[in-house]
């Protein structure tokens, strides 16, 4: 028998009537015992890939592994893509563990069953800023499982606007139901909801699929104040390698304790993370970051940037992200100032091929560490006002200008006349202090000036000890800030970087979404280390990108996955039948062309009839 649902006939009449079709096309069943094409892991989490079995409809997977036994999985992270079905399990602390699927018919009977080998997890590294006063950013415990109390919210482009949830709605906790994402985020923003939350993005949701976007352009996490009614306790995270928000990225405000990770965000509008206002204690790490929609300005083609933080926006670790062709990567620091320094730490990033501000500062104080900058064309790191930023054993691969400092060194250099007499980069502002040791720089000679070259004129201070201490007459030449050793301090936290020449493999291993996620990328080095331009190839595939996502499995399995064809006939005088994804791009006219998935078929004149 054959899982299998598509089009059996196309016929023209002289019928006229609008039409509208779903059609789903399941890819065929093997004829063999439960096989699995692929295991693995990632941080925190296990995936299995499998072949269907001739006559299920329902797939029931269960693990067991460090202390637990038989756990059954959620039905929703059982999905089915054209070349077989694929598990993710998030939410599991480091060890090893199982997976047994079982197999299910129409008639509820176990058809066949099939179990892995063990399959290791590695843990998350939850280190840096976010996780000050112990703190542990989302809704999960430290160990990477669901803190206790915790729900979770499956969301995909079928159900962003119908999912429901009860949210605490006043003092005496009252709730109520809400429907769709961005209304269930509004109601929790009026701060009564303190319950932790796992928002679990399955395939593409497009901002034409998702209603209640902020401003079209965000998907909103807002407190009603900065103090007991933040929005909290909440990640949003992707299953598996494809979860995607394309057209719009994520904004905070009044935000606390909150987690983004494993998603890949394309297109968006004006920022694809921003932090505007009173956030405190963010984890951003695993995302894949493509390029924005075109702003106004001309240094917007890429997007107005990747992650955008101001405004007493701090305490924040961003690690394990992968920027493709990123324009400006990260602003941080407000411009008309912040009461006291932002502090971020950025680790284990790919900025594969990214122009400038990895990041730049601007009143913070950064611990830089472990960062893989691959070909970054522009700069890197950007100095500004009051900053103070320990940089330590990154690897930067052919990077023109690494380290800067506004108002000296590089910035002001005027190669032409041997005068620090240029306009610089960082549009006047004062500079701060940089704190280096034990980077590697390979492939070029950088241009990069310590104190040791030029006593006043230095990008950066090199220490031969990490515990060294830069003195406090060590000022920037433009403002006169001294660095604050923040990264002695008795409160600064723990950390024991990677050695530098490791970052490469580590970094390109587990940066971005699950196995680097569905959408691959090679940059050509000979030409992309030094151009700044939109790469037009990727651009075209970002516009282009689509999911192979075929269905997810609900509480009774697959509907209508039977062994039974469907009939479709379509009633057309002019034989025209247009086709389109589930996010309204178009994809021709040709059914025989596609690949196995769902899609709406459109007629402009004619009906669409659909028998079993």
């Amino acid at each position: 028998m054959t899982i299998m649902k598509t089009i059996k006939k196309l016929s023209v009449s002289s019928r006229v009537a609008r039409a509208a079709a779903l059609v789903c096309m399941l890819a065929p069943s093997a004829m063999h015992a439960l096989t699995f094409d692929e295991t693995g892991s990632a941080a925190e989490s296990i995936y299995a890939r499998w072949r269907p079995v001739a006559g299920a409809v329902r797939y029931e997977v269960t693990y067991s592994g460090a202390g637990l036994a038989d756990v059954a999985a959620d039905c929703q992270l059982v999905r089915r893509y054209p070349e077989g079905l694929r598990v993710d399990i998030p939410g599991l602390a480091a060890g090893d563990y199982a997976l047994t699927v079982r197999a299910y018919g129409k008639d509820g009977m176990k058809i066949d069953e099939g179990s892995t080998e063990n399959i290791n997890v590695y843990a998350h590294t939850r280190e840096g800023f976010a996780f000050t006063g112990g703190n542990v950013p989302g809704a999960y415990n430290s160990d990477g499982t669901l803190r206790d109390g915790a729900r979770v919210l499956y969301v995909s482009a079928a159900t962003v606007n119908s999912v429901t949830l009860d949210v605490t709605k006043d003092k005496k906790g009252n709730t109520a139901v809400q429907t769709g994402l961005a209304n269930i985020l509004s109601a929790i923003g009026k701060g009564f909801e303190k319950r932790p939350l796992a928002i679990r993005i399955i395939g593409t949701v497009a901002d034409s699929e998702f209603e209640g976007l902020k401003d079209g352009n965000y998907l909103n996490l807002q407190g009603n104040n900065n103090t007991d009614r933040m929005i909290e306790n909440i990640t949003i995270e992707g299953i598996g390698s494809d979860a995607t928000l394309y057209g719009y990225g994520i904004c905070f405000k009044r935000a606390h304790n909150i987690e983004i990770r494993n998603v890949a965000i394309m297109l968006f509008g004006d920022d694809a993370v921003s932090m505007d206002t009173d956030n405190t204690n963010i984890w951003l790490h695993n995302i894949d970051f493509f390029y924005g929609r075109p702003g106004r300005d001309a240094d917007q083609v890429k997007g107005d940037g990747s992650i955008d933080m101001k405004y007493h926006s701090t305490d924040i670790t961003i690690n394990n992200n992968h920027f493709f062709d990123s324009g400006k990567v990260m602003g941080c620091g407000g411009t008309t100032g912040e009461e006291e320094n932002l502090r971020i730490t950025y680790h284990h990033n790919w900025f594969d091929h990214a122009d400038s501000r990895c990041p730049r500062l601007h009143y913070t104080t950064a611990h830089v560490y472990n960062n893989y900058y691959d070909g970054v064309p522009v700069y890197c790191i950007g100095n500004t006002t009051e900053s103070s930023a320990f940089i330590e054993a990154n690897y930067f691969r052919n990077c023109k200008r690494p380290i800067m400092t506004s108002g000296q060194g590089t910035d002001k250099y005027d190669p032409k006349t041997g005068t620090y007499t240029l306009k610089g980069t960082f549009s006047g502002q004062e500079g701060g202090v940089n704190k280096v040791y034990n980077n590697i720089f390979a492939e070029n000679v950088p241009t990069i000036v310590y104190q040791t070259g030029h006593p006043t004129q230095f990008d950066a201070y090199i220490v031969d000890k990490r515990d060294e201490q830069i003195p406090s007459d060590v000022k920037s030449v433009n403002g006169g800030w001294s660095y604050s050793n923040f990264d002695t301090a008795p409160d600064m936290y723990p950390s024991v970087p990677d050695a530098p020449e490791d970052v490469p493999a580590i970094v390109t291993s587990r940066a971005g979404r699950v196995q680097g996620g569905d959408f691959k990328w090679t940059f050509d080095n000979t030409k992309d280390d030094a151009d700044h331009e939109v790469n037009t190839a990727l651009k075209a595939a970002v516009t282009n990108y689509k999911s192979s996502l075929v269905a997810i499995q609900g509480p009774e399995g697959f509907a209508g996955s039977t062994s039974a064809i469907t009939d479709i006939t379509i009633s057309n005088p002019s034989g025209r039948a247009d086709i389109y994804d589930l996010s309204g791009r178009h994809m021709g006219r040709d059914f025989t062309a596609l690949p196995a998935g769902l899609y709406i078929v459109r007629t402009s004149e004619g009906v669409v009839k659909m028998r079993k």
